[in-house]
Parts: C-alpha cells; structure tokens; sequence
C-alpha cells in the first residue's frame, strides 16, 4: 500500500525567532537553513521581508535550497488594494517561491485588535491570496487563532479559511496561536474542517506549547487529516515554544501508525544527523542543551538503575523505545554509589573496556567510587571523570603530561572609560615526555569581556600540550555547573564541566575540593585526558 506524503514545515528562523533572548543574524540564519535543507524539511520560513533589517538582509541572499524557501507576511490592510499594499509589496519582492501570509480567522481578532468588521477581514483575505495567485506563488494562509475562533463562532471562522482557500490558498494553516487548545478538540475540529470542504493535504497544523500539548496537537491533527506540519527545531518559539520538529521527525519516521502510513523528506539516514543538527542550534544560541529533551537529550537514553542496566546489556528494548543511533544519539549507563556491578560492566563495555565479571578491580571501582561520592563527587552525571577513575584501579590509564604548577589571577581595574572592569589571568605549567611547557592565558569572550577564571585556566591548559595539541585543537568547554555539597565555611564546591569537540561529542568531567578554582581545574584536566584516550593519543 502506497504512503501519504506528510510535509514538514519549519519556522525555526521566523517563528523560532520570537523566543525570549534569542537573536539570529543573517549568517546564522542561512547556517540554520542549509542543515534543515539537508535534513529534508520540505518548506523552510526564512522570515518577514521588510518587517526587521536581519529578515531582510538575508531575504537578498537567500540561500539555494532544495525545500521550498517561504516569506513571511501579513494580508493586505483595510482601504488598500493588494497591488498597493507597500508591506505585502515587500514580501513578494522576496521573491520566494512560497508566500505565507497571516490573517484573522477569530471574530474577537477581527473587530477588538483590527477595529474592522468581518465581511471587511474576509475581502481582505479573498483579496490577498487572489493576488498571491496572479504572482504563481504557492500560497500559504497563517490562520492565526483559528481554534479559539471556531470555538467561539464556528461560523466565521470557516468563513475566513474558505475565503482564503477559495481565492487560490494551497495551505490553509490551522494555528493554536495561544497554545490552549488539547488534542481531543484539536481532532474534533480538524475534522470539521475537513467536513466542511476544505481536504486534509491541503491543511496544515500550526501548534504553541503553552499547555505542553503542542507535539500531541500536532500528532492528533495529523490522525485528523492535516497533511503538514509546522514547528521549530528544539520547540523554538514564542513564550512555551512551538511543537518541536526534534520530537516529531523521529516520530513520524519510527512510530506507528505514522511510519507505515506516511512518507516525508526526511530519509531514515537523514535522521542520524538529528541530533547534531539540534546541538548545532544550541551551539548558535550559547545554550546548554536540555538533556532530558525526548530523542536527542544526553538523558534520553540513560540508564542509572542496576536493575536497568541489566537488562540493557541483555537487550536494550527492554528499556529503550528505540535504537539511539537512528537519530544520532548514544546509550549511557552512569555510575553513582547507587549502581552495582551490571551497571559498571555496561558502562565499561561503552568505553571499550571488556573486563571479565571475576575481576576483582570491578569490587575496588564500585568502592572508589562510593569513596568519592562520599566525599562529594558525582559520577552519575559525569561518566567522563567514572571512565579515568576505572581506568586507574585497572591500570590502564596513560600518562599523557603532568601539571607541574597553575596560577590564577583576578584584576580589578578601570578602563580607558573609567570603568571598573575585571581582568583574569592564568599561568599553567605541564611537563610532557620530560619537556617543560609554560602558558599564559587572558579570559576573553568574543566581545572583549571577561569570562572569568576557569575560562582563562582553561585557555592556558589547552594552549600548548606540546605533541598533544593537534588532539584537543577542536575541543570547547561548552557548560560550567557549580554546587555547594554542603553548608558552612567548609562547605565543599563540586564542579561539573561540560566539554565538545568537532565530532559532536559531548562529555561531562567533575573535580570536587573546599576551593572552586581547584575543582574546577580538575575537572579541565580530566576533561582533556578523556579527549586524548578517545582520539587514540599514545602516553
């Protein structure tokens, strides 16, 4: 039986945008786009012509892509023709192949915030997308709060689609624009739609987060009849976030009933690089990725309970709802005082090391590791720093270099504006195959600022490790968490630090000591030596 075709729909970079503190550029815009072109998304939203000076500035050098490049408007205003209208001039001179124009579709819309009556909204609407038609543009109607409108005159805001429909709208887009709507009337109203003329592959779902039933929307509407699909990469959107593309792609491809009912542009290899594409956005946006976010999160497929990982190690569908890898993610069994001897075999054999169940450094590892948790220490969320200590009691940790000495210094002085300004310095010293390595590194950010002192000891110690340095040349620290084990003037700081490299790998090292700066740079150094044993260095 041959496949619907389900299409995708992103709006990363024009619905995306509206997030709190989020601020693309141009270039990152078209960074953004090419990564969604390769992942096979069928429509991309570049965003609104004319409306912001970045929107248009990469409107004029839009990238070539193989989805179908959208403009975003809004239809045309009262008391002007759609020829005439100089905001709708600037999102056809986009010149895009695809037009998505928002409009009202809720009565309380039409007369309270455009202060118009309704028969004046529908000719505005048949106007805009009849002219749309003229221009050979696929034609996309943004019906912006369109579930509360038909909950509350069910009338006209069928009247308001069918008017765009009718003018020449390929895509009538039903949006949940407050994000209040639940799934059950998300599919009693689809259907209706449906019902009254307008068919599903020419209807598409447009859902907000804010009761945390935009993926479950989005999915109902799609068992309803609508045939595309709109949302953001990692739920991007204004206030809650729109329905997340990271959650759905995956769905659609490895769930039932979608995956046996519908294609989309998203091939099954495609989808290895899911995850990478979603840590490129946090990249861009300086985030620390959410860890528990279905599919793709560093927790998505972690298994902490002993009883778990017995049963991963067996079989991992017993615990796993999926295959990790078909969307570019890993299985991670961490260590805790809380684990037993099938979870530090499963995590060993993730780090390559087979080590025979009689093996007593199996009972000296999970004694040091309840040794160091007691002192503070967590491996749980740090299963870099579990690998080196495991390593150690089984004599198979490399000597890579040793630090000799480290200082670090904190500046507070005026600037040339007679501001007072931080300044941290760091001086580390390693000696590698019995040769000496001074570094001196400032802690700089890429506006001039300060990043404070790990971020200069971190710059120093990675600076130059000699016949190392090639190795870890494409290493970042990408997340810095501190916490206070305990209370007091004595009160012992656990650092966590998150480290990435060009592969697209992610690890987590932990240093614990009464001093920040010490644990810190532990947990730098821990952070280092994992990379080079990953990368095959040679102690």
């Amino acid at each position: 039986m041959s496949k619907e075709r389900l299409y995708l729909f992103d709006t990363t970079l024009r619905d995306g945008a509206q997030t709190q503190g989020v601020q693309f550029s141009a270039d990152e815009k078209r960074k953004i786009a090419a990564v969604l072109d390769n992942l096979g998304l069928d429509y991309i939203e570049g965003g609104w012509p004319g409306a912001n000076p970045t929107d248009t500035e990469f409107f004029a050098d839009a990238p070539k892509t193989r989805a179908t490049m959208t403009a975003f408007g809004m239809t045309k205003r009262l008391g002007r023709s759609a020829e005439n209208d100089d905001i709708l001039a600037e999102v056809i001179n986009a010149g895009t192949p695809a037009v998505c124009l928002v409009g009202k579709s809720h009565d309380f819309h039409v007369t309270t915030a455009l202060g118009i009556t309704l028969e004046e909204n529908t000719e505005n609407l048949r106007a805009s997308f009849a002219y749309l038609k003229t221009k050979g543009r696929e034609a996309l109607f943004d019906a912006e709060h369109f579930f509360d409108g038909y909950k509350s005159n069910p009338e006209y805001a069928l009247e308001a689609i069918h008017a765009a429909y009718d003018a020449g709208a390929r895509w009538i887009v039903l949006c949940d624009t407050n994000g209040g709507t639940l799934p059950h009337e998300v599919s009693e109203i689809v259907t209706a739609v449906i019902a009254s003329g307008i068919p599903g592959d020419h209807l598409a779902i447009h859902t907000h987060n804010d009761t945390e039933n935009a993926v479950a929307n989005t999915l109902a509407a799609v068992m309803a009849g609508c045939r595309q699909v709109q949302g953001t990469l990692n739920g991007l959107g204004e206030r809650c976030g729109n329905a997340n593309l990271t959650t759905l792609i995956p769905t659609f491809l490895l769930k039932e009933p979608f995956a046996s009912k519908f294609e989309t542009g998203v091939s099954l290899d495609a989808l290895k690089g899911l995850r990478k594409a979603s840590r490129m956005l946090d990249d861009i946006l300086n985030r620390v990725p959410a860890k528990q976010a279905a599919y793709v999160g560093a927790s998505a497929f972690a298994h902490k309970s002993g009883l778990h990982a017995s049963a991963i190690a067996k079989d991992p569908s017993t615990y796993e709802h999926i295959d990790p890898a078909s969307v570019g993610n890993s299985r991670i069994v961490p260590m805790s005082n809380q684990a037993g001897q099938s979870n530090l075999r499963a995590r060993l054999a993730d780090a390559g090391i087979d080590v025979d169940l009689g093996n007593p450094a199996l009972a000296r590892i999970v004694e040091r590791i309840k040794e160091k948790e007691a002192q503070g220490f967590s491996y749980d969320t740090a299963a870099a720093s579990f690998e080196l200590l495991a390593r150690a009691e089984l004599g198979t940790l490399p000597k890579f270099f040793e630090v000799k000495r480290y200082r670090v210094t904190i500046e507070r002085r005026r600037n040339k504006r007679g501001k007072m300004v931080s300044l941290s310095e760091a001086v580390v010293v390693t000696k590698v195959n019995g040769e000496r390595f001074l570094n001196v590194s400032e802690s700089q950010g890429p506006d001039g600022s300060d990043q404070g002192p790990v971020n200069a000891l971190s710059r120093a110690l990675s600076k130059d490790l000699g016949p190392y340095q090639a190795y870890i040349e494409d290493m970042q620290l990408v997340d810095f968490k501190v916490r206070i084990t305990n209370g007091g003037t004595e009160a012992v700081t656990r650092v966590i630090i998150d480290s990435e490299d060009g592969q697209g790998r992610r690890w987590s090292t932990v240093g614990v000591s009464a001093n920040i700066v010490d644990a810190s740079f532990d947990a730098l150094v821990d952070a280092i030596n994992w990379k080079l044993i990953r990368d095959g260095a040679k102690g």
